[in-house]
């Protein structure tokens, strides 16, 4: 018996082995894990679907495996292992690889049109893969499965994509009267040349942060608002208060104040806790408030996502906001945890800087940076005096949020941490 890479949840479809726990030989039990697997910032335990010996392993750590890819072989305990089957006979048919470029991918050979569903009969599909045929208006039987049975996965339907886009660009390329401009190729620097080097791979958290910030970079035309906020009354309601909350087992702290003001906001300015659906050109009015507040670990940068944020307590936030950064910094965050969010909070102040650009985290349309709160002399009814100011970056996706109704959300924002209401810390 094959144990396959089981479905991860919605949008999730591959991840790359982390650790081993069995080796071959090995007597394994219903349930038990068999591996850890790194997908999306999340580390995710795997168990056996069935009990047996491992007679044959089929990865290894640091591999890189999809939904219904072979993990290991199982046979019963004391069962021999069933001699092989001699292969079947395949057609001769060219198949995209999960290897190849977009660009490169070959095209189905017209025998292979079988595997196509015929209109009217029924289409074998999980239910994540119909409701993201239905939110793309794809026809799946003109999607071809390639896992066991003509079963249509996520590969599958990113393949047709990819070849329909490839088909709409052939005209354009045509009418243009030349091929499309070529990919430049990646050039790669010997710095050997000028010095002694150390090589360092990047592990696969940072290359899905690498990715997302590039995707995200390139897709959002955004524009960032600056400010300060006087913080020095709600400062002063954090040091009073702070004792109360520890004793509840909760830590009181600016992020806090933070999650309790944009809730509000949010509320006030909805288009900030929309997103824009490129496929239908709509846009999407969120009524639940899940805020992400990015966490600095070791190992890069995670947003965990604090649900539902306008119908908790101040103390429920405290507790919550720590115990999610926790489990960020020990990559025990799951999958699920990180989805979800309507806005982002990036506060830096506990590390230090000033103002800076965060980058909006698509498919969210704004995002909150603050750095650290710094004494400043500010003039206030005709005396200077002393205030502590925090610095404010707010970053919009300008498609769907003006200028104007942004520098009104920023202004909004400042008297909100200006004039935080204490009954709320109570």
């Amino acid at each position: 018996m094959d144990l396959k890479l089981p479905h991860l949840g919605e949008g999730a479809d591959s991840g790359t082995v982390v650790n081993l726990f069995v080796k071959e030989g090995d007597q394994v039990t219903k349930d038990q894990p068999i591996l850890e697997l790194e997908n999306e910032k999340a580390v995710a335990t795997i168990p056996s679907t069935s009990a047996g010996t491992v007679v044959k392993l089929f990865v290894k750590s640091g591999d890189k495996i999809s939904v219904g890819q072979r993990i290991l072989s199982l046979t019963e305990s004391g069962a021999a292992p069933a001699p092989a089957a001699p292969p079947k006979a395949q057609p001769a048919v060219r198949q995209e690889t999960a290897e190849s470029e977009p660009g490169e991918a070959a095209e189905p050979e017209p025998q292979a049109e079988p595997s196509v569903s015929k209109p009217g009969t029924p289409v074998a599909a999980a239910p994540s893969i119909r409701k993201l045929a239905r939110e793309l208006a794809i026809d799946l039987t003109k999607v071809r499965g390639r896992a066991r049975g003509g079963r249509i996965v996520l590969e599958d339907v990113r393949a047709y994509i990819q070849r329909l886009q490839r088909l709409a660009a052939e005209p354009k390329a045509g009418a243009a009267g030349g091929a499309p401009a070529a990919k430049p190729a990646i050039e790669s620097i010997d710095f050997s040349k000028w010095g002694p080097i150390t090589k360092q791979p990047l592990s696969p958290l940072r290359q899905v942060i690498a990715r997302r910030m590039h995707e995200n970079w390139n897709a959002v035309p955004r524009v960032t608002q600056f400010d300060e906020a006087d913080i020095t009354a709600l400062n002063e309601l954090r040091k009073k208060y702070a004792p109360a909350y520890e004793k509840q087992g909760a830590r009181l702290t600016v992020t806090s104040f933070v999650l309790k003001i944009v809730a509000d906001l949010l509320k006030k300015y909805p288009v900030f806790n929309s997103s824009l659906d490129e496929v239908s050109q709509e846009l999407v009015l969120k009524q639940y408030y899940h805020v992400g507040v990015a966490v600095d670990t070791d190992a890069g940068l995670i947003v965990p996502v604090i649900r539902d944020v306008d119908k908790k307590s101040l103390v429920d936030l405290s507790k919550e906001l720590e115990g999610l950064a926790k489990k960020a910094r020990d990559r025990k965050v799951s999958a699920e945890e990180l989805k979800g969010g309507t806005f982002t909070i990036s506060n830096q102040g506990g590390i230090g800087g000033a103002h800076f650009t965060p980058i909006v985290n698509k498919p969210e349309v704004a995002i909150l940076g603050l750095g650290r709160g710094a004494l400043k002399p500010v003039v206030r009814e005709g005396r200077v005096e002393p205030r502590l100011m925090l610095p404010i970056g707010l970053s919009y996706d300008h498609r769907v949020i003006d200028g104007g109704i942004a520098a009104r959300f920023t202004v909004d924002l400042v008297k909100a941490f200006e004039n935080f209401n204490e009954e709320l810390v109570k």
